[in-house]
């Protein structure tokens, strides 16, 4: 077949820059495979490209959050516990440049279709910009947070469009917003770090919140010296034994084993650690029993409420009532958070009591009065773990589109691959342990596993790998089984897919562990694949 101009033709196409497009880059290429990796963004990093917006940050600690492979640890070293996104950048510049990576990847890529051609055994995939693609295999990497979203308000157009933003498209060059009245819509983690950071400079800064964030001390250490290297791969080959593929994992007991006066004690011990400890290293019932959760949220809010002097404002920001399931939507970690609300500079909307009714030329418009601002920082989340996907059109066989096929919640196996779409896999996606896991985990496990799967593929001479029907019912099974024992269900978040109206409501995360997911990954590749068929 003659080539056409702008074709390249591929063993695999990686979509995505950040942590599995770059490990798959890496070690396919390594493996003798003909790759490369294409992304939207103009370098590498993936989420951290686009998040630069004031105080983003990371909220897994080092040394976790960074590739296993000694060559690259041994010689990069940290600034702090939790880095910056612009550190995050930097240690990505390094990576391409000690793995040569740049020479397999093309920036300014923005992947719009895909088609399967079932006789050849090939994607047939298009950019944007007239680029043509045809590979064996397609891999996405498109991450949690890769569709924006933001609502739909009365007036959104009339609001001066350069001062309208959202934070993952922050200006990179920086604004100055010292002195000026600023408005942050979201209290999720991005809201939070805004918050933070926003709330020093502007002469005014008020803070739209529907759903209280039931945030956690950071605990953030400067490092002034390297850190200790010697325990590293012990601490990386433990992840695989921890629920979010951390350093740490619940307790092997329940909250009422203990009692409340030694429950005080973990309690405080976990809050001093900081990190994801109060959340993720406490008794192994908080997540799936009604009074073990309430124990938890009752010290939250003790701490909290201590540390916010208005008593209007602690009953918004920490209700006497619990609001929701705690560590059921997505739990952030601050630094001096709470505080900012003692500021004179700060006002705090609570938007269930006063909604927004519309966008005016001027600010924002309650059902209580008009806000007048100078800059508008919309940091309303993303259609989060399938919305990148979907936002390809993605033709699978006999034409099938996976916006059609995922069109009443997510069909997966092993949250890599989905029936009727061969030879495509995708990482940090719909059931899996995703938001629910250190991200450089989840892409080496899933990466390994992708190549894995390709070799099996060359060594036995075969075209095609899909996943069976009995499978991938079997494993969305599991991950209702895991999700309804849980309390995940009983809470509004975009776990769930509750942020973005129309979106059906689903668990879209496995809640088995990493440690399961592993052994899953593992039983597969060491039964010949079982759940695939192949031709």
């Amino acid at each position: 077949m003659a080539s056409i101009p702008n074709e390249t033709v591929l063993d695999a196409l990686i979509v995505g820059a950040g942590f599995g497009g770059v490990y798959q880059l890496k070690h396919l290429r390594d493996a003798g495979y003909k790759v490369k990796l294409v992304d939207t963004a103009s370098d590498y990093a993936g989420v951290w490209y686009w998040n630069r917006y004031p105080g983003a940050r990371v909220d897994s600690a080092v040394p976790l959050y960074q590739f296993s492979d000694p060559n690259l640890w041994d010689e990069w070293n940290w600034s702090q516990r939790f880095p910056g996104s612009k550190e995050l950048r930097d240690y990505f510049t390094f990576v391409a440049d000690k793995w040569d990576l740049r020479k397999d990847t093309e920036f300014k890529v923005f992947i719009s279709k895909a088609t399967w051609d079932d006789e050849t055994a090939t994607w047939t995939i298009e950019s944007g910009g007239g680029n043509i693609y045809r590979a064996k295999y397609f891999l996405l990497n498109t991450g949690f947070a890769a569709k924006r979203y933001t609502p739909d308000w009365k007036g959104i157009d009339k609001f001066p469009a350069s001062a309208w933003v959202h934070p993952s498209y922050w200006p990179k060059e920086e604004p100055d917003l010292t002195g000026k009245r600023v408005a942050v819509i979201g209290t999720g983690s991005t809201g939070v770090q805004l918050a933070q950071e926003l709330s020093q400079v502007a002469s005014e800064f008020v803070l739209f919140q529907r759903t209280p964030n039931m945030a956690l001390p950071m605990k953030q250490v400067d490092y002034t010296k390297p850190l200790t290297k010697d325990k590293y791969p012990r601490v990386f080959d433990g992840r695989y034994e921890s629920f979010g593929g951390f350093d740490f994992s619940f307790l092997p007991r329940g909250t009422f084993e203990d009692t409340p006066a030694e429950r005080e004690m973990v309690y405080e011990g976990l809050w001093s650690q900081g990190d994801f400890q109060f959340w993720l290293a406490t008794y192994n019932d908080m997540l799936f029993r009604e009074d073990a959760n309430k124990e938890a949220y009752d010290f939250w809010k003790k701490k909290v409420r201590a540390r916010i002097q208005d008593p209007r404002l602690q009953e918004i920001l920490a209700p006497e009532i619990q609001p929701y399931s705690f560590g059921c939507k997505r739990i952030s970690l601050e630094n001096g958070y709470y505080e900012i609300f003692n500021q004179p500079n700060v006002s705090l909307v609570d938007v269930n009591s006063t909604p927004i009714v519309e966008v005016t030329e001027r600010g924002i418009k309650t059902t209580e009065k008009e806000w007048e601002f100078d800059y508008v920082v919309c940091a309303t989340g993303f259609d989060a773990i399938t919305g990148g996907l979907m936002n390809i059109d993605i033709q699978g066989r006999g034409g099938q589109k996976i916006a059609e096929k995922w069109k009443s919640g997510a069909k997966t196996y092993l949250g890599m691959a989905t029936t009727g779409f061969p030879n495509m896999f995708f990482t940090y996606g719909p059931q899996a342990p995703t938001a629910l896991c250190n991200g450089p985990t989840c892409a080496e496990a899933q990466g390994s596993f992708i190549l894995k799967v390709m070799d099996h593929m060359k060594e036995r001479k075969l075209q095609k790998i899909e996943a069976g029907e009995t499978a991938e019912a079997a494993w969305g099974d599991d991950v209702r089984k895991f999700a309804d024992m849980s309390l995940l269900p009983s809470t509004k978040s975009w776990y769930m897919g509750d942020n973005i109206p129309g979106k059906p409501r689903e668990c879209l995360i496995y809640l088995g562990g990493v440690p399961n997911y592993y052994k899953s990954l593992k039983k597969c590749s060491e039964g010949d694949y079982t759940g695939f068929t192949f031709a």
